[in-house]
């Protein structure tokens, strides 16, 4: 080579920089590092992953749905059963098999309609709301469509092209409006209800229990759901699959005390004393009662006036039938359990619980002659028998016997100067507050006094203020609680509230006080007894201790239950006309009747008894709301609950019940 020749970059003769050669095996690295990494990540996606992976896509293509499980039975104390669930077709619409949107589409949804006495456009609002939450999920129309809807669909299958019929478990009531508050009905869980501690973990578009003992025992009614796996495809659709369901397990039996004849009896009788109350003139616009064991608390029957059948709240209802249900303002609707959320004034059936107190408080002794003359006065305001009746100076055991009220007005205004003894004993005997029966709401009472007077005197003086000195009407006047108040209450009047239910407590301590020598106790009521399995076996036996224990003067109650006793019994008895022929030795009627006063209507009636059978005692607590006196509404009613228990077939008679 010539020493003109020009030099080659490219010649291997040359020898390369050492920055050059640096950079060459840091690219070479860097190369080679993203090699291993892109090789390491494949064989982990691929062979240590690759199993989970193929879980993770076969899961995005399945969709779980709710298989509804069967609620349990409720049966009767001898294990009738009242309440069951039953099998039938619900209708329904498979989006994916639906004819083209448009004319096709509406055509079928008013021919669906007319079939199901539905509008068109209620049928296409169901789909379209049910597909936007659950796109893969065929769309129930109608859950209980009947025999001839069902017959026609399966006829003229071509003519309802998407429009299937799907096996469904449907709560049944066969007695209709047998015992309705007490039992509850179901309904779909509501948002707000998810968000309650009873139905955590509930599934949206679950049955759930919403009133009664349906509520109450839920957890064990409700059952366990299964779940149908739908297959879908990319965009959502369900595919044909082989994916087989988790089975549903059904929810557990309950036993509940009610007795099913005396339940059904005592309703008849409640219906049949309202309706002899009509006939004679007075509005009587409803009604309660409770049949309970004074030994333990157990519900034998418990019913209110007017009622509603359950079957149809299980499908649902426009705002409009809910609110007829409900009622409005003071005026409570058929769903309102007035044996256990009424709010009333007892009249004379409390004035036992008087009589315990001032014995107790030694403000009286029982042969001590009070009440003479037709009225006796306070400043200038009477307060009279009714009827303006003088029964003469009376002792403890007659005055309760003909209920002298001028007696009790008189313990009244004595009672005043000694405190709260007559509160304080309504409040022992279970008076004024919560029973704790087994359902889901129930009224806490008033017994009032002096301080209550207080602090609704400064509620009222306070709404004034806010009001702009408008009275807020809380009290009709402001004042202290005095003499007359204390005489109102004595009777069962003034401010006191309360329902069948607390003074069938109150009346059950008595009872079984007198039964054990004054040793008595404030008994729990309730309805549940037992909890089965579904295939008939015991669960758990349901227990309900009593609230407390109480001691009454022996000698003090029997006076008591003498005078209440001749009052069902005795020439004179305020209800002897209404037990005529009734074996007062074998099974001996401890009944107390009251008519309560509600301004501008008219009287409420009420009777309570003890029946002293020594095997089968009850306590029973009836109202008949603007039903007149208690001896010729509720006093026969009682007779005729009574009757049945102990097995004495009779018939209701006005003012009194007659053996057949």
């Amino acid at each position: 080579m010539s020493a003109l020749e020009p030099v080659r970059p490219s010649d291997p003769r040359i020898p390369v920089s050492p920055q050059l050669a640096l950079r060459v095996a840091l690219l070479g690295g860097l190369a080679m590092a993203m090699f291993a990494i892109i090789f390491f990540r494949l064989w982990y996606l691929q062979v240590l992953t690759g199993e989970q992976y193929v879980q993770q896509a076969q899961a995005a293509r399945v969709r779980n749905l709710p298989i509804a499980a069967p609620r349990g039975q409720i049966l009767d104390r001898e294990g009738n059963p009242i309440v069951s669930s039953r099998v039938t077709n619900a209708v329904q619409i498979v989006p994916t098999a639906l004819p083209p949107a448009g004319r096709p589409r509406l055509e079928l949804y008013r021919r669906l309609g007319a079939l199901l006495g539905m509008s068109a456009a209620h049928v296409q609002a169901l789909v379209v709301r049910e597909r936007q939450a659950v796109p893969y999920a065929p769309v129930t129309i109608k859950t209980d469509a009947g025999r001839g809807v069902l017959t026609v669909l399966a006829e003229r299958q071509t003519e309802y092209p998407g429009v299937v019929q799907q096996p469904v478990s449907i709560r049944a009531y066969p007695f209709g409006e047998m015992a309705a508050q007490a039992l509850g009905y179901v309904g779909e869980v509501s948002k707000q209800e998810l968000k309650l501690p009873a139905f955590r973990g509930v599934a949206q578009g679950t049955v759930v229990g919403q009133e009664g003992v349906e509520y109450y025992y839920d957890h064990y009614l409700r059952g366990q759901p299964g779940e149908e796996r739908v297959e879908v495809n990319s965009e959502g659709y369900p595919v044909p699959s082989s994916i087989a369901p988790i089975q549903p397990h059904a929810g557990h039996t309950l036993q509940v005390t009610l007795d099913l004849g005396l339940q059904k009896e005592s309703e008849k009788a409640l219906l049949e004393g309202i309706e002899h109350a009509r006939a004679g003139g007075k509005p009587a616009v409803a009604g309660a009662f409770v049949a309970m064991d004074p030994r333990n608390g157990e519900v034998l029957a418990l019913g209110s006036y007017p009622s509603f059948n359950p079957n149809k709240l299980a499908k649902p209802l426009t705002q409009a039938e809910y609110s007829a249900l409900e009622g409005s303002g003071s005026a409570s609707g058929p769903l309102t359990d007035r044996a256990v959320d009424g709010t009333y004034p007892t009249g004379s059936t409390f004035k036992p619980i008087t009589a315990m107190a001032a014995l107790e408080a030694g403000v009286m002794t029982p042969g001590e002659g009070l009440g003479a003359g037709e009225c006796i006065y306070v400043s200038t305001k009477p307060f009279c028998n009714s009827g303006h009746t003088d029964y003469g100076p009376v002792g403890l055991v007659e005055a309760l016997k003909v209920s002298s009220d001028t007696y009790f007005f008189e313990v009244g205004e004595r009672s005043f100067y000694h405190g709260n003894i007559i509160q304080n004993m309504a409040h022992k005997l279970g008076v004024g507050q919560q029973t704790g029966i087994d359902l889901p709401s129930e009224f806490e009472g008033l017994v009032p006094d002096a301080k209550w007077r207080e602090e609704v005197n400064r509620e009222e003086e306070s709404c004034t203020r806010r009001h702009h000195g408008n009275p807020c009407g809380i009290v009709a006047e402001i004042r202290p609680w005095s003499v007359g108040d204390n005489m109102d209450f004595a009777l069962g009047q003034g401010e006191l509230l309360t329902d069948p239910l607390q003074m069938a407590v109150a009346y059950s301590t008595l009872a079984n006080a007198y039964m054990n020598g004054g040793n008595g106790t404030v008994v729990t009521p309730h309805l549940g007894k037992q909890i089965d399995e579904a295939n008939g076996g015991l669960l758990q036996s349901l227990s309900f201790p009593p609230k407390r224990h109480v001691h009454l003067n022996d000698e003090d109650l029997s006076l008591v239950m003498e005078g209440i006793h001749d009052a069902a019994s005795e020439p004179g008895g305020t209800s002897a006309d209404v037990w005529e022929g009734w074996d007062q030795e074998q099974d001996p009627v401890y009944g107390k009747t009251g008519t309560a006063e509600h301004a501008g209507l008219e009287d409420q009636s009420w009777y309570m008894c003890f029946i002293g059978n020594p095997q089968h005692p009850i306590v029973i607590a009836v109202t008949v709301e603007q039903g007149g006196f208690g001896a010729e509404t509720a006093a026969p009613i009682a007779r005729l609950i009574a009757s049945q228990w102990l097995h004495k077939p009779e018939k209701f008679v006005a003012g009194t019940s007659k053996t057949l």
